[in-house]
């Protein structure tokens, strides 16, 4: 590799590198890891556990600032890619197998992979860090973007292959297969605060929130948002509807709060997302 450590200087941010050192780095706190040994073997604490890796093991971890205690064996070599929660997640269906997945991969973020998926992901992130120099071109985000899903989905079917679909029964993985059948019938169209499902649920919202984050790495509101989003972009796609009673059907008390809302999660106000869609 010419380059042991790329950014790319657009935004948002995607990192690669060769370098296993760089790994929980400040820049990353925000994004989810993927990382891919390709010779030699190591360890890391993650989530106080410590955990061991080899020859074509996968990394995925959504939290890497919380990595500690790096060790490899002299001569290892890695390649990982890193991308914003943010983004990753706004690629995926509302209804996806990234919830169990996300489970599982908190509790324990490596997957053994064969040869033959080893390098099916190696060819990924390689396709991936090839494109990151086309940041000029007019549709980068969503080039990159439709990478970063094949990725994805690949790491989705090494996930089952090795660990299978089991369900959770324990109470906290009941309680956040609860909240996830919830989302999906899309009542945060009008429903986004984290009490509305702490009281559908029974439980407290400290306890609803300290469950999900545990379970998953990931907070109640940014499964809130990750099924919200997509309903307010089908919402503003459709001409038919003006932007107040956009809001109106999706529950804003205020236009002011909805704009804010749209900049939040689209970068932009409504009025600006809708110029956007407009043919150039």
């Amino acid at each position: 590799m010419k380059k042991s450590f790329y950014l790319c200087p657009m935004k948002p941010h995607f990192y690669y590198s060769s370098d296993i050192n760089g790994i929980n780095a400040e820049s990353l706190a925000d994004c989810c890891l993927h990382l891919i040994c390709l010779e030699g073997e190591g360890s890391f604490v993650y989530n106080e556990r410590c955990f061991h890796f080899v020859k074509n093991s996968l990394v995925v971890v959504p939290s890497p600032c919380k990595i500690k205690n790096i060790a490899v064996v002299e001569g290892s070599v890695f390649e990982w890619f890193a991308a914003p929660n943010s983004f990753l997640g706004g690629l995926l269906p509302s209804n996806n197998y990234s919830i169990g997945g996300s489970i599982s991969l908190n509790a324990n973020p490596v997957i053994p992979l064969s040869e033959s998926d080893a390098q099916r992901f190696i060819d990924d992130i390689r396709r991936i860090r090839h494109r990151l120099d086309d940041s000029d071109f007019l549709f980068y985000i969503e080039i990159i973007g439709s990478l970063c899903l094949t990725m994805i989905y690949d790491i989705f079917e090494f996930h089952a292959k090795y660990y299978g679909t089991t369900q959770h029964t324990d109470r906290a993985g009941y309680i956040v297969s609860q909240l996830m059948d919830l989302l999906s019938t899309g009542i945060c169209r009008t429903e986004r605060e984290m009490r509305y499902y702490a009281e559908r649920l029974n439980v407290s919202p400290k306890y609803l929130s300290a469950t999900v984050r545990r379970m998953t790495g990931n907070s109640v509101t940014s499964f809130i948002d990750r099924h919200a989003v997509p309903i307010l972009k089908k919402y503003l796609n459709d001409r038919r509807l003006s932007i107040t009673q956009i809001c109106e059907k999706m529950n804003f008390t205020t236009l002011s709060y909805f704009s804010r809302y749209c900049k939040k999660h689209l970068g932009m106000s409504p009025q600006e997302y809708r110029k956007s869609l407009q043919p150039r």
